[in-house]
């Protein structure tokens, strides 16, 4: 799935994400992309690092939504933020969160993550 549309970033990722395959989701990825999926420091950064992290999102039952909060673009790059869901067959929330993206328009017109913060959104603030 190509997205020429950076609003259009977050439904793409979930709904690969259903489709359940590895290296579509890889494909929204930079090469050098960093992925953070908590309020850790961790970074892990490169495909390689994060197709790891990604098998183990594909491991969790449910379906996966995902919708803009907001998109702003200054150029070939934009900020994005969403709220998304996994949900059970029951319509039970298995887990939720608010997502914060920097996406690159490439060449060839296709965005990609560049950073991707899974939770970071939706952190508790700093005291």
């Amino acid at each position: 799935m190509t997205v020429t549309d950076p609003r259009q970033m977050n439904e793409a990722f979930a709904r690969t994400f259903n489709d359940r395959n590895i290296g579509r989701l890889l494909a929204f990825y930079e090469s050098d992309a960093v992925l953070r999926v908590d309020g850790s420091d961790k970074d892990l950064i490169g495909t390689d690092a994060i197709a790891g992290e990604l098998q183990q999102l594909l491991q969790m039952p449910g379906t996966m939504t995902s919708r803009n909060n907001f998109c702003v673009v200054q150029g070939n790059l934009a900020l994005l933020r969403a709220d998304w869901e996994l949900v059970d067959d029951k319509g039970t929330i298995i887990v939720s969160g608010s997502s914060a993206e920097l996406v690159r328009r490439q060449s060839d017109g296709r965005w990609l993550y560049v950073i991707d913060h899974a939770m970071g959104a939706g952190l508790p603030r700093v005291r």
